[in-house]
């Protein structure tokens, strides 16, 4: 396993494991935007830019959860 490998295998598991601990604290919202982020960046790093980009979208969108759970909106 390559590094690139490795480092999108962690990317995805820590979103599966801060997506599953959402419920518990902001924190675990904050965590899953950057866990998207990185998945993004494996994503264009490697070549598969449609994944890139949905990933990147999953980020923005969990930024604006996280956003919203810290100011008592969500």
């Amino acid at each position: 396993m390559d590094a690139l490998t490795l480092f999108g295998a962690v990317a995805v598991s820590l979103m599966l494991l801060f997506y599953a601990l959402e419920h518990r604290a902001p924190v675990f919202v904050l965590a899953f935007a950057g866990a998207c982020a990185a998945s993004s960046i494996y994503g264009f790093a490697q070549g598969a830019w449609p994944f890139g980009v949905v990933e990147a979208v999953w980020s923005v969108v969990a930024l604006r959860r996280w956003w919203g759970r810290r100011v008592g909106v969500g």
